[in-house]
C-alpha cells in the first residue's frame, strides 16, 4: 500500500504537493475511483459486495483503496458497511460535470477518425 497523500506533501506532478494534485493523485491509483463511484451510486456495502460491483478488482488491491480512501476521510465503514463520507460525496458529484465533456471529447476524436 502506498502512504496516504497529505496536501503539502510532495505527490505525483507537484513537488510541494499542491492540494488539487494530491487528490488527482489519489484518485488517480488503479481502482480508487471505481470504489468511491461504486459507494457512491450504489451505496454502503461490504467488502465482498463491493469486490462483487467493481468486478475483476483483486481482494488485495481493493483491500489497499479501501484503506487508502479511510486514510484520506473519503470513505468509512458504517454499520451496513463501507460508504462514502459527506467529503466523498461531495467530490464525486463535482466530478460529475466532466462526464458530459468526456464524451464530447471522445465525439470529437471520432470526428478526426472519419
Amino acid at each position: 500500500m502506498e502512504k496516504i497523500l497529505y496536501p503539502g506533501k510532495p505527490v505525483r506532478g507537484s513537488v510541494t504537493g499542491n492540494p488539487i494534485m494530491a487528490l488527482f493523485d489519489l484518485l488517480g491509483r488503479r481502482w480508487a475511483m471505481g470504489v468511491l463511484l461504486q459507494l457512491c451510486s450504489g451505496g454502503a456495502c461490504t467488502f465482498r459486495e463491493l469486490q462483487n460491483r467493481c468486478e475483476s478488482i483483486s481482494p488485495a488491491v481493493l483491500n489497499s483503496r479501501i484503506k487508502e480512501l479511510r486514510q484520506a476521510k473519503l470513505i468509512e465503514k458504517g454499520e451496513l458497511g463501507y460508504q462514502p463520507t459527506e467529503l466523498g460525496q461531495e467530490i464525486i458529484s463535482s466530478i460529475y460535470p466532466l462526464k458530459s465533456l468526456a464524451e464530447q471529447w471522445v465525439e470529437s476524436l471520432n470526428d478526426i477518425e472519419k
